[in-house]
């Protein structure tokens, strides 16, 4: 058994499949189930790890038919979109198409959608059942997950989190934010969907660890021959930087704090 990473179309996820095929490698298409049913991805790479009991199996290599399959229904899924997009027009409908997914067996046309409130979209969906002669569903998605689909480069000039490798969204607060002394200008902890940035989430659990037993920002502190109030604490730098009387800024090591909070408590 070996185990590689596959991805779908659609998708930029890399989901985990075992196979007992030693002749799958990079680059070939092959079949899995997923939570949707049965779909056809790339095998984008071939991981030297431990094959873990977990790991769904593939249901085989894929063959010239089933990728003939597959460029039919993505060209079925820009026919839908286009019509759906004419429709909605038509309809005069508050709610905006992000794609069209078609699974692999036909068995379902998928529109996603965003929208501010409840649509009625019966008129909608009666005119697509007509054209497609499917099963037809519209799932209304948020903004967070719409961005996850169409994907993006963030701030960070790298491809967004939500679209590379987050499978589920965490709550993020602006406390998060203040926890680690970020500026709270919306326009520098806002993604690209208009919410607070996932990545908040990641570090502020060390930030929590590091600043305990320490004065919070604002407290007065003295050490050695210098007193003011603490202003912040740089993590990375494993410092924190107090304010004086005088309005100087002075970055200290954290150890040295601890150390002279430690000498008072004796």
């Amino acid at each position: 058994m070996k185990v590689i990473g596959v991805k779908f179309r659609g998708d930029n996820h890399i989901y985990k499949f075992a196979t007992d095929d030693e002749l799958i490698k990079e680059k070939d298409y092959v079949l899995a189930k997923l939570e949707k049913g049965l779909s056809l991805g790339r095998v984008i790479e071939v991981l030297d790890i431990p094959f873990a009991s977990s790991l769904p199996l593939i249901e085989r290599k894929a063959t010239r038919k089933d990728l003939a399959q597959n460029a039919k229904n993505a060209a079925l899924e820009k026919t839908a979109f286009q019509f759906c997009l004419e429709r909605i027009k038509a309809h005069g409908l508050e709610m905006k198409l992000i794609r069209v997914e078609c699974l692999f067996d036909r068995s379902k046309l998928i529109f996603y959608y965003t929208a501010d409130g409840r649509v009625d979209f019966r008129g909608l969906l009666k005119d697509l059942v007509g054209r497609f002669r499917m099963r037809i569903e519209l799932r209304q998605i948020g903004v967070r997950n719409e961005t996850q689909m169409l994907g993006g480069i963030g701030p960070c000039g790298r491809e967004l989190c939500c679209s590379l490798f987050l499978k589920k969204f965490s709550p993020v607060s602006v406390k998060m934010a203040k926890e680690q002394y970020v500026s709270l200008n919306p326009e520098k902890i806002s993604g690209l969907c208009g919410r607070l940035m996932c990545c908040l989430a990641y570090e502020c659990p060390l930030y929590q660890s590091f600043k305990e037993g320490l004065p919070s920002a604002g407290e007065k502190v003295k050490t050695d021959n210098l007193e003011g109030k603490v202003v912040r604490y740089n993590l990375p730098r494993q410092s924190v930087y107090i304010e004086t009387e005088e309005g100087k800024e002075i970055e200290i090591p954290v150890e040295k704090l601890r150390e002279s909070i430690k000498g008072e408590n004796l």
